[in-house]
């Protein structure tokens, strides 16, 4: 434990960017322990804790080589309140994962509701007073970092701060949310990278034009017949580019092409 506090001393009073990430970059199994232990050391120091949860969808915790979980071997909750990915309905009724949904930079929140560096409309209609009261929670500022992954797969991430009686924790936000942020999300996407242990879209997929053309108007609800009035074709063709695209895709149906066409982002924002 010293040696790495003395290594975080040091980069603090000589910033190495590359040898910050170097130190959370996970490429196998083996790292993820070393890596979860140093962002914690770093936290630590900075006067926080660290919860990192990978995918807001999966109930699987994020755990090492040896399966052991970080969130309660590494960062130390280990109360039976405190094990909150025990909970199946916790990225349903919690508004931190449900404002990583809405959010792609780090921001920080409290009881007053959720402070982004840029407006965000989605993030003001959350509240999130309710969740402090209802978690009794003895944190009452958390810097919170969404990672937004390949296939649509969403990370949420969050640093309550120890120190209560702090002044202003715009200070405390300016200072280390861009820090943690970088650090996290390089830690997550090595985990995620190393942790995924199948594939169910083709690396090589590419989509055309056409094909991802109509499925972006079948995204809204569009029919065959209204798509191919559209794009100024017949349904048979509407029908035989989605078909091409569901195959490219290994979907089975109409359904899950635009799921999965979504994932890559051929679609954008639909809406």
């Amino acid at each position: 434990m010293a040696s790495r506090q003395t290594g975080i001393y040091n980069i603090e009073n000589n910033p190495d960017w590359d040898e910050l990430l170097e130190n959370v970059t996970i490429r196998k199994p083996g790292d993820i322990r070393k890596a979860a232990h140093y962002l914690q050391d770093i936290a630590r120091s900075k006067g926080f804790r660290v919860a990192l949860c990978a995918d807001i969808a999966s109930g699987r915790p994020m755990i090492d080589a040896e399966g052991n979980s970080l969130n309660s071997d590494i960062f130390g909750w280990v109360k039976h309140s405190e094990r909150w990915w025990k909970d199946a309905q916790y990225a349903l009724h919690s508004p931190v994962p449900r404002a990583c949904r809405y959010e792609s930079e780090p921001f920080w929140c409290d009881a007053s509701g959720f402070h982004s560096s840029t407006p965000n409309e989605f993030l003001d209609d959350i509240d999130v007073g309710s969740y402090f009261v209802k978690t009794k929670t003895r944190y009452s500022k958390l810097i919170i970092v969404p990672v937004h992954l390949p296939f649509g797969q969403v990370s949420a991430n969050s640093f309550p701060f120890i120190d209560q009686h702090a002044g202003d924790f715009l200070q405390q936000f300016a200072k280390y949310g861009n820090l943690f942020g970088a650090l996290t999300r390089r830690l997550i996407s090595g985990y995620v990278s190393v942790s995924r242990t199948s594939s169910y879209i083709a690396s090589d997929c590419s989509l055309s034009r056409r094909e991802a053309e109509c499925i972006r108007w079948a995204s809204i609800g569009k029919t065959d017949e209204e798509i191919g009035e559209i794009i100024s074709v017949c349904r048979s063709t509407v029908r035989y580019h989605i078909s091409r695209a569901g195959e490219k895709l290994h979907a089975v149906n109409r359904t899950q092409t635009v799921f999965k066409a979504t994932q890559l982002g051929y679609l954008g924002n639909s809406y």
